[in-house]
């Protein structure tokens, strides 16, 4: 795992002393994500300069240093990631070209032959792993930057007076005195409906994300300006061909054929991650897949494998308790940390700068916090996510299709009245109505702020599909367009004639998901948390084969009897006993809509000063501040919606 940067002065404006310093000032930034080595590289004819920071995983000698040449001296490499499957690729290498001369055991020094014998294409068709890199063909002048099937590591990318500029994090780009801070009204408008800024925008203009499974082709021939004509992006690996492939090619198995042929891929998932040259660990929340993971580490494993997890005192955010009993059944080196509220509120300061751009996904406290105390004793820790995109885990799934079924078979202009004469009474009047009638049933009935509630329904009763209502579920500000200032577009980021059609809904989320809320949300949320703390993480659920599977498995296999992950619980019920497993599912949170009417408020009120907000320009201050003042009173739970915005005001004011 390392940090990449660099860039092509377009204009030839630097002497070479000048571009060394810029290309320092980028790998500085990045020292989080390469604590071990550091090195450059810059061809003054083109104008072209590389620079890597170095995490040493995987050959722990100068040899697997970057940035690296190739033996012929075509290709020069920075590489961010693992190869999993690359001693497998040296040996069929060594079959194609007997006088291979090897320095060293690194996977970069694997990939650099696999581009001199099999080319660009063909290798990234062959490698196995989650990756970002820049390549620069001597030979042809072309770069090439490319990033993995799923997203797991970043890459961003774009123009600022006149340059060329890459790098894994904004904060190297930022680093320089030529960059463009302008901001991206489109990036605050998918905040604040999404929690993340979806791929391919980033919070600057003219700054791009790279579209996981991609790469760049940037032309740097003399004859060739370097701008957005001379940038070809080309597809190596899509999931939408792999989902409609493995719908149209449905599984046949028995039930269990399924779950022995799941565990045979996770197996060799597992095993192909566990292969490092550092202290290697686990994070183990308790829940369905991370238990899954630790329960096969322990069985592919001679000694106890390191567990990590970390606990609340609140019981409602607390899984530290169903992680100390699976780690004891497993029989695993476990390490828990209790953290206090004031250890979970320091760290919010931190999240500008660990996020590079506004991110308000809350979990990511949470998510700081454990690989934070997993990088004081490993340098790898294998992560459970991937498993609710894949395997249809998140509740609405079966909410949309469940609500949907109930509310079809009402006439829509029924349901339009309806929901409008719900949305006549203020949220807050039935808030107090209805939780007045509560009191007179059993407490299992008492249900917190019932007129939200109550509104949520009303805002799903005249939808025309299950789809929809999904879209209703994810949407935080259903008026973002609003909030933003001189914001006129309200189109999707998410191109729907691109999206599969298929006949089950639940399939068609799945995949929304998976091409926008894992990359954008949980990939970015747990690579930023981790590699600022010099961690590596590594998905075993999302290697390729284990993609390809799971899109070709019958919904059935996934959702049944109105739970998700069917076939992962089946699955880890062989390892783990079901006694100790079976539980409703529990997200990786933190109280914030509490945390924000007490020890934040401060800190809230602060950022969202009307003067300020008015200041900046980008929000109408009325609008949120009417949030603001109905969740501080009770009236209301707005802290999904605040936190979205709070997090762009702390960015700002970074």
């Amino acid at each position: 795992m390392c940090g990449i940067a660099g860039f092509i002065d377009i204009n030839d404006s630097l002497n070479e002393k000048e571009t060394f310093n810029n290309l320092k000032k980028m790998s500085d930034s990045l020292f989080h994500r390469g604590p071990d080595s550091s090195g450059d590289y810059y061809d003054k004819e083109y104008s072209l300069g590389f620079t890597h920071r170095r995490l040493a995983i995987l050959d722990l000698s100068q040899n697997g240093n970057q940035p690296m040449i190739s033996s012929n001296g075509r290709y020069v490499l920075i590489f961010n990631g693992e190869i999993y499957n690359h001693l497998i690729l040296r040996n069929e290498l060594n079959t194609f070209k007997k006088d291979i001369k090897w320095n060293g055991n690194s996977d970069t020094e694997t990939l650099l032959s696999a581009f001199e014998i099999w080319g660009l294409d063909k290798t990234l068709d062959k490698i196995n792993g989650m990756f970002s890199f820049g390549l620069w063909d001597r030979k042809e002048k072309f770069l090439y930057l490319a990033r993995d099937r799923v997203g797991e590591k970043p890459l961003y990318y774009g123009w600022s007076k006149g340059f060329f500029l890459f790098a894994s994090e904004l904060k190297s780009l930022e680093a320089l005195d030529i960059f463009n801070r302008e901001l991206n009204l489109n990036a605050l408008h998918s905040i604040l409906t999404y929690n993340n800024v979806r791929t391919p925008e980033s919070i600057y203009k003219n700054i791009y994300k790279l579209t996981p499974g991609s790469y760049l082709k940037i032309n740097c021939k003399k004859n060739q300006k370097v701008n957005k004509e001379s940038v070809g992006q080309h597809v190596y690996w899509s999931v939408y061909s792999i989902a409609n492939h493995g719908v149209s090619n449905k599984y046949y198995g028995s039930d269990n054929d399924a779950i022995n042929d799941l565990e045979q891929l996770v197996v060799n998932s597992i095993e192909k991650q566990m292969i490092s040259d550092v202290p290697i660990g686990a994070f183990l929340s308790g829940g369905i897949d991370s238990s899954l993971i630790v329960s096969i580490m322990q069985k592919l494993s001679k000694n106890r494998i390191n567990s990590y997890t970390i606990g609340f005192e609140n019981k409602q955010f607390n899984e530290a308790i169903f992680a100390s009993e699976i780690a004891s059944f497993l029989g695993t080196n476990h390490t828990e940390l209790y953290v206090k509220e004031q250890d979970a509120i320091d760290v919010i300061p931190k999240l500008p700068f660990i996020y590079d751009e506004p991110f308000a996904d809350s979990s990511q406290i949470p998510t700081y916090l454990v690989s934070q105390m997993t990088s004081k004793n490993v340098k790898v820790a294998l992560s459970g996510d991937g498993g609710d995109e894949l395997f249809g885990g998140y509740n609405r799934y079966f909410w949309s299709s469940n609500i949907w079924n109930k509310i079809k078979f009402l006439p829509f202009s029924v349901r339009t009245k309806l929901s409008k004469l719900i949305l006549i009474f203020p949220a807050s009047f039935l808030n107090i109505i209805l939780s007045m009638i509560l009191k007179i049933f059993p407490n299992d009935y008492n249900i917190q702020l019932p007129g939200d509630k109550m509104h949520k329904v009303a805002k799903i009763l005249d939808s025309h599909n299950p789809e929809e209502i999904y879209n209703k579920l994810v949407i935080l500000w259903t008026e973002a367009h609003e909030v933003i200032k001189n914001f006129h577009n309200k189109s999707s980021i998410i191109n729907k004639a691109t999206l599969p059609k298929f006949q089950e809904y639940e399939n068609n989320m799945m995949y929304t998901d998976f091409v926008t809320y894992l990359p954008d949300d949980i990939l970015t949320k747990v690579d930023r948390a981790a590699m600022a703390v010099s961690l590596e993480t590594r998905i075993p659920l999302l290697d390729q084969h284990i993609i390809e599977f799971a899109w070709k498995l019958p919904l059935n296999m996934k959702i049944r009897n109105g739970e998700g992950k069917w076939i992962l619980k089946q699955l880890l019920n062989r390892h783990i006993p079901s006694k100790i497993t079976n539980r409703p599912k529990m997200g990786f949170g933190v109280p914030l809509g509490e945390w924000l009417k007490g020890p934040l408020r401060e800190w809230a009120e602060n950022l969202l000063d009307k003067n300020k907000i008015d200041e900046q320009g980008f929000f109408n201050s009325s609008i949120i501040l009417k949030k603001w003042q109905e969740h501080i009173e009770g009236k209301r739970n707005w802290h999904h919606q605040l936190w979205t915005v709070l997090s762009v005001q702390a960015w700002l004011d970074r």
